[in-house]
């Protein structure tokens, strides 16, 4: 065999050892943005409404912010989980995943922006 026989081979596995799927990874970033952004929903429907705000009181001391805190940790496991398992050893365009990201975290931090949901605050 010769050297650039040898070389060919060589480059070849190490270029086919890092070509790894990427559908794994956009998952998990997708679902973050899920989880941010529903944070912020939960915040706003929080503020707009009693009932809301009681619902979310799983711990008295804490108040609303322990069941906000964990609906969106649910939402991100379970995004991430069926993303994870729908993208799943599949390569995938990264763009429109970070795009979706960007915009549901950002989405996420104004929904928790107190002058946004003071908005839906009722008057008192």
């Amino acid at each position: 065999m010769s050297d650039a026989t040898m070389s060919d081979q060589t480059m070849s596995t190490a270029v086919s050892e890092q070509l790894k799927p990427n559908g794994p990874v956009a998952a998990a970033m997708l679902a973050a943005g899920i989880g941010c952004f529903v944070l912020g929903l939960m915040t706003t429907l929080a503020e707009a409404s009693e009932d809301v705000a009681n619902a979310l009181r799983l711990i008295p001391a804490v108040g609303p912010l322990s069941g906000k805190v964990v609906v969106g940790t649910l939402a991100f496991a379970l995004s991430w989980l069926v993303a994870g398992l729908v993208l799943r050893g599949k390569n995938v365009r990264f763009a429109p995943f970070f795009a979706a990201t960007l915009v549901l975290v950002a989405l996420g931090f104004l929904l928790t922006f107190p002058p946004f949901f003071m908005l839906f605050a009722p008057a008192e």
